[in-house]
């Protein structure tokens, strides 16, 4: 089942680009229903029953002579990364249906590849080919970024494309030391259920551990090598961000969960006081810059990196209930970041900049655009009855647990959260509008039946312009108010696309019982293979008089 999940879209990704242009999109966007479909059937398939341990796995010999096996398998946290990627895809390619207009089948096949190789990832149960897969996601997401973003596009490719390679090298310098260290205890292998049982000494487990964990720190991102996550996110188109963001960038702390907890449980918790100190700083680092940006595609980004800390926080504290926080975070910060790249997206489209302080009053012609601008911004600042709330608050319990001070410093980076998500949507959608020119309300074409006009991409530099297509036109500059009443608010092509994430927002918001379910019992497990019990209550003796 799960070689049929990832052949689907890989499939998808080869055919695409010899399909005729005009179809090119459809076809992409049925292939990723179909492979949503797929990831339906395996967790349809999944036993939710069971201990946490692998299921629905497949091995077959690869290279013998090195110990590398075609291995796949999914546990709680694999079947949850998947089910989010699955779900993303169709609604990225919904959400930015012109974002690839100039060059379709490049866009959609690259797309699709993108969504082939990080399904892979999060399949995988072999070392070595999870290292492959984990390289090969670069390929995807630099022609995405370089062919299809905005003006310094090639610069920002190529400044993620340089620290994710520099992060696999080190990776690759770990994953050879694994193949020396099974080949010295025997027969070689790669297979994670022979390096969980290895026995690494601890000077080596060490060194492998920092290999393992420094790829990963890059990945997610973490402070100090997070600084390729903004120049990408402020120049890719906002579906490629979403993608780069929301999917890829959770190989960072899945990896940290099925590797460096994993195998190295002994170098992890020697790691632990530094890990710990890297993720607050993250958490607050982050807040703190995105609160200056005026770049709205910039901002969201950075705010990944101050919940990329919240994960990593309670994934290296070492206990269930963080352990449960960071699965569950994972996956909300999937929904909400998704949600809100992609209504920025659509703002973007209508005011032709990027830069907030270039846009304003929008919420008085815009008030659908605004209200699914003010859920998704609330969902990340995880407000109470939204998913990202559950998450966030495990994880808090955990860090508290841990030590005070380090709860204290976690909860200040909820509080500025609440100042660049609100600051962002006063300046955006309140007050009066700036004057400058717009796009053409009338211009925009039906999407399949769709009975409002959508909006085309225009120039961002501030400027419309008028364009092959029509999509955009010149005016004098009108008076604020004239400007902002000829925005078109948001299609029903648009809201049917942000519709799910913001029904699931709010669903598990109230109900995150079935995700819990899901991966409980493998956070249990793991924390029972790293050797960490959670420490029962503590009741006082005061707690214990009669009537109390």
């Amino acid at each position: 089942m799960l070689t049929v999940l990832i052949l689907v879209p890989l499939v998808g990704a080869l055919v695409i680009p010899f399909a005729p242009a005009a179809v090119s999109r459809s076809l992409a966007l049925g292939v990723a229903f179909g492979t949503l479909g797929c990831g339906v059937a395996t967790a349809a398939l999944y036993d939710y029953s069971t201990d946490g341990a692998r299921q629905l796995t497949e091995q077959v010999d690869w290279i013998s002579a090195f110990g590398v096996h075609y291995a796949l398998g999914v546990d709680g946290l694999g079947l949850l990364m998947v089910l989010l990627t699955v779900v993303l895809v169709p609604i990225v390619m919904l959400a930015g249906w012109h974002e690839g207009e100039t060059a379709p089948r490049s866009y959609y096949g690259w797309m699709l590849a993108l969504e082939a190789l990080s399904l892979a990832v999060f399949c995988a149960t072999d070392v070595f080919l999870f290292y492959v897969v984990f390289e090969a996601t670069l390929i995807p997401a630099y022609f995405l970024i370089g062919g299809f973003g905005r003006k310094g596009r090639s610069a920002a490719a190529l400044k993620f494309l340089m620290f994710q390679l520099a992060g696999g090298l080190v990776l690759l310098a770990s994953v050879i030391g694994l193949y020396v260290v099974s080949a010295q205890q025997g027969t070689p292998s790669y297979l994670l259920s022979d390096l969980e049982q290895l026995d690494i000494g601890t000077t080596a487990g060490r060194w492998l551990f920092i290999g393992f964990f420094v790829a990963f720190a890059i990945k997610a991102p973490l402070f100090p090598v997070h600084t390729w996550l903004a120049d990408t996110t402020e120049q890719a188109p906002p579906g490629v961000s979403v993608m780069l963001v929301c999917v890829l960038d959770k190989i960072g702390t899945f990896g940290m969960l099925r590797f460096c907890l994993g195998i190295f449980p002994e170098a992890s918790q020697w790691a632990t006081p530094v890990v710990v100190a890297i993720a607050l700083v993250s958490i607050i680092y982050g807040a703190l810059v995105a609160i200056a940006q005026d770049d709205v595609l910039r901002l969201i980004g950075l705010t990944s990196l101050s919940h990329f800390g919240f994960i990593t926080l309670g994934i290296f504290v070492f206990s269930s209930q963080g352990g449960s926080g960071s699965v569950l975070y994972m996956v909300n910060h999937g929904l909400g970041t998704a949600a809100l790249f992609l209504v920025a997206g659509y703002v973007i489209r209508r005011r032709g900049t990027t830069l907030i302080s270039e846009m304003g009053g929008l919420e008085k012609s815009t008030p659908v655009l605004a209200g699914l601008m003010l859920v998704s911004g609330l969902a990340t600042l995880a407000l109470p009855g939204l998913s990202p709330f559950v998450s966030e608050f495990l994880v808090l319990l955990a860090a508290f647990d841990y030590h005070w001070w380090v709860g204290a410093i976690a909860v200040l980076g909820i509080v500025l959260a609440a100042v660049y998500v609100l600051w962002m949507y006063q300046r955006i959608f309140t007050g009066p509008g700036p004057e400058t020119l717009v796009a053409d309300p009338h211009a925009g074409h039906h999407d399949h039946g769709d009975a409002e006009g959508d909006v085309h991409d225009v120039p961002l530099s501030g400027t419309a312009s008028a364009t092959s297509g029509g999509t955009a036109t010149a005016t004098a500059p009108a008076p604020a108010a004239a400007a902002v009443r000829a925005i078109p608010d948001a299609s029903r092509r648009e809201i049917a696309a942000v519709a799910p994430l913001m029904v699931a927002l709010v669903l598990f918001g109230f109900y995150p019982q079935p995700l819990l379910d899901t991966s409980n019992p493998y956070v249990e497990r793991l924390m029972v293979q790293v050797g960490v019990t959670d420490d029962p209550p503590a009741v006082t003796g005061a707690g214990l008089q009669e009537g109390e």
